[in-house]
This record gives C-alpha cells, structure tokens and sequence, in this order.
C-alpha cells in the first residue's frame, strides 16, 4: 500500500536525492523536451518556431502543444526500427495505441505514418473512424464492451477485436453471426508477469482485471472455444505487461509464456496462430532519474527473445504486433501554464518550501496524484539568472493532493504572470482530463513549421452548461 501523500509530499526533504543541482535553470534537457523545442535570443521557449507567448496570447492557459513533426517523427521511427527488425522472423504490425491521446488529427497523423491504431471504446473508434483510419486496421480493446460497442466495431469493419473473456467470445460470435459478419479476434491472455511499474499501469499479473488466465489453463479452453465458433477466426494472441517499463525481462518473461500457449493452441486445433501481439508500455523519461531504451535497442532485444523462445519450443514463428502509446505521444508534447499565486510555506528546521500555484492542475494532469507520478518543469516565458530554488507546482483545484510537479527548481525570482511548461504530457493527460471543480478542459494545438493549429478547442462555460437540464 502506497504511504499517504502528507508523508512523502510533505517531509522536510526538499530536494530528492535523485534530482540534481542545474548548472543552468534556463537549460532545455535534452530527453525531455520535444525534437524542435528551443529558445529563441529573448529566452522564451519556442514549439517549431513558434513562442509560448503567442500561445498563450491565441489559445490561452493551460494548453496542451503538440510538436506534430516529434509525434510523426517517433511514430515512423518505431516503424522502421521494428521493421528492420524483424524482418529476418516473420515480420511485424505496430500500432499506435489510442489511449494514450487521441483526436481525428492524431487519427490521420497515423494513418499516414503507416501505423495501425488500437482503440478501447466506442468513443476513441468513433474519433478514429471520423480521422479518416482505414477500419481494417483498427484493433478494439476492452475488458467489458458493451453489446453497443461491439456491434459498432463490427458494423464498422473493424480488422481485430480483442476478446478478454470466456464469456466475451459467444457474445462477439452472436452479434456477429446476427450481422452475417466472419470476424477476426485476438484472445487477451494474462501471463502473470509482475512488471517493475506502479500498481495501477501493471497488467499482467493474474489478481487484476485484465484477459485471461494461461496458468489456470483458460486461455488455452478458449483457443479451443474460438476455433469452434461458427463466425470467429481466431487470430493470435494478446499479451500486454504494463506501462512506463524501462527494460524488456518482463516482455521476455511474457514472451515465453505466451509462445507456449500458443505452441499447446497450435497442437489442440491443427494449426499455427499467425499472430503475437506483446503490447507496449515503453517508458519515457519523465526527469533526469528516468534512461529509458532506444527504440533501436527495444526493437533488437525483443526480436531475440521472439526468435530464441520460438526456437527453443521448435514453433513456428509467428507475425508479432507490438501497440507503443505512450513512447510517441508522450515526449511530443508540453503543456503551458500561467503561475498565479506563490506561497513561500516555513516547514520548521529553518526550512521552506515555496509552492508555485498554476492555472490548471489535476483535472489536465491527474498522473502524480493518481499515480505518484513524477515531472519535471520549466520557466518558458523567459530566463533568469537568479539563484535557483526547489519549488512544488501545484494546480487550483480544491485538493491538497492537487500536485502536477512534485520538485524541480525554477529560478527563484518566479512570479505571477510567468509561464511554466511542462513537458512529456502528450501521453494520459488530455485523455485523464475531467472537469473537476467544474474546471474547463485545456485546448490542444499542434505546431509545425511555424504554424500553430489548434487541434482540440478549449471548452466554454456554454459547453459546460449545456447538459445540465437542470
């Protein structure tokens, strides 16, 4: 059980032993901040050209901005490198996984980056269908979708569908046999890896939600219940670990488990399953304590641990499908604060700890709260050559809890009116948002080339209102 925050987040520690003294507070570290993130020569933070000033001037505060070139750039790049990759096996599908974020621009952005696109409701397929995927090569997600959504996907042509359950597949088969579709399933199997990630984004473990169960012998009862379904044809497998992972031993630990059930699937029905889809769950470096794998080197590892498990189990190898979300959307994007309040707090022992208050807060960044999430910041709107102070930012919203860095240093002439980034939010932020206090959700801009487009608006009092029928 994690510590209640007033212990960790309010101790007289203020500088964790992970986070060094900048040599440079105005330094953009590299790792941190997305592919054309600079500073021009007055000190503000530019997107591709563009100053956050203006930003804010046009979109106002918080907004979330997206540097398209970033985003297009790493999505072609896990292409590629897993491409090569696997080559000599028996080649890959990489599919962006929706959840992370999603609008009809990121919709079309894949689709021209030649990735599949995975979505987990009937809401993230409507915006993928609306950005122009090609249905086909959609794969729907879902520990419990509803009888709706199904028949949705299915009417829609969607390519796979993800079935999580024993009792899932005689539902999938009826509305597809009732829709005189033959459709494509994966099965989600559980391989019962504990992945070295927080609780709540580690998914494979066997006392959780998700798929189901190889070790209690299930997952191979449902092989054996698809393959007998009259409109079903099974696919391959599912397995997905966690999420934030920075090394591949759980994939390989997942990986094993998987190609055996998939051998003992192949020997109950009479053939080979064409397809292994190992998930995503990538790590990004959120601060300087994160080193997180190239895409290169996730790529050669664990095309040598598909290629040496097949081998030891004398199977064929099959085609494999790997869903990263987060490695791309992730590091793309910074959201843009405006600092309101300052309170310099005294905490005893002569110590003080100075909380920087921003316009947005947990209903745009829930992770820390939600998930002991670390970020780190910047002052983008200029430089300073003053002494630079550990300092909390923390949002408006009625909570102590409210907390979107945890410790970075800023200069220590901060004050109301600055604007602070923060970057790698592109991934469960915008898609975590809520209207919490009844707080209006941040616009979305993309920039590119100069060019600022806004991709998402902010919401309006009128927006908010309108389902209220009081």
């Amino acid at each position: 059980m994690r510590a209640h925050e007033a212990g960790a987040l309010h101790g007289n520690d203020l500088v964790p032993q992970w986070l060094p003294y900048p040599s440079d507070v105005n330094h953009l570290i590299e790792g941190l901040w997305s592919m054309n993130t600079t500073r021009n020569a007055r000190g503000e933070v530019e997107i591709a050209g563009v100053g956050v000033e203006e930003i804010k001037e046009r979109f106002g505060t918080p907004t979330f901005v997206i540097d398209e070139e970033d985003f297009r750039s790493r999505a072609r790049l896990f292409r590629d490198t897993f491409e090569r990759a696997f080559a000599p096996l028996a080649g890959v599908d990489m599919s962006y996984a929706g959840k992370a974020f999603l609008s009809t621009a990121v919709a079309r952005w894949v689709r021209e980056e030649r990735l599949g696109l995975d979505v987990c409701s009937g809401g993230e397929l409507a915006i993928a269908l609306r950005g122009g995927s090609d249905a086909t090569r959609l794969t729907f997600h879902g520990n419990n979708k509803s009888g709706a959504e199904l028949t949705y996907a299915i009417e829609a042509g969607v390519g796979r569908i993800v079935i999580d359950s024993l009792e899932e597949i005689d539902r999938v088969n009826v509305i597809a046999e009732a829709k005189g579709v033959h459709q494509r399933v994966l099965l989600r199997v559980t391989s019962g890896v504990e992945a070295h990630t927080h609780e709540f984004i580690s998914t494979a473990h066997e006392d959780q939600k998700f798929g189901i169960s190889i070790a209690t012998g299930e997952a191979l009862e449902a092989i054996r219940r698809v393959e007998a379904a009259s409109v079903l044809t099974l696919d391959g497998l599912h397995s997905h670990i966690g999420s934030q992972i920075f090394d591949t031993n759980g994939f390989e630990v997942a990986a094993r488990r998987v190609l055996a059930l998939a051998k003992e699937g192949r020997d109950a029905i009479g053939r080979p399953l064409p397809h292994i889809v190992l998930g995503g769950g990538f790590g990004v470096m959120y601060t300087t304590q994160n080193t997180p794998r190239t895409a290169g080197q996730l790529a050669e590892q664990l095309a040598a641990i598909v290629d040496s498990s097949c081998r030891a189990l004398d199977l064929e190898v099959p085609r494999l499908g790997f869903e990263p979300g987060r490695a791309i959307a992730g590091p793309s994007t910074q959201t843009l604060y405006t600092v309101g309040t300052l309170k310099d707090v005294e905490l005893g022992a002569g110590q003080k700890r100075l909380y920087v208050s921003i316009d947005g807060g947990m209903s745009d960044n829930i992770r820390t709260a939600l998930y002991d999430a670390d970020y780190s910041c910047l002052l983008s709107s200029r430089t300073s050559a003053v002494e630079p102070r550990v300092v909390r930012i923390v949002g408006k919203h009625c909570e102590s809890g409210d907390i979107v860095v945890k410790d970075e240093y800023l200069p220590g002439d901060v004050k109301r009116g600055d604007l602070v980034s923060v970057p790698v939010t592109g991934a469960y932020c915008y898609a975590l948002a809520s209207n919490y206090n009844s707080a209006l959700k941040p616009a979305v801009v993309s920039v590119k080339d100069g060019t600022v487009t806004e991709m998402i608006r902010r919401e309006t009092l009128e927006d908010l209102l309108a389902r209220d029928l009081g």
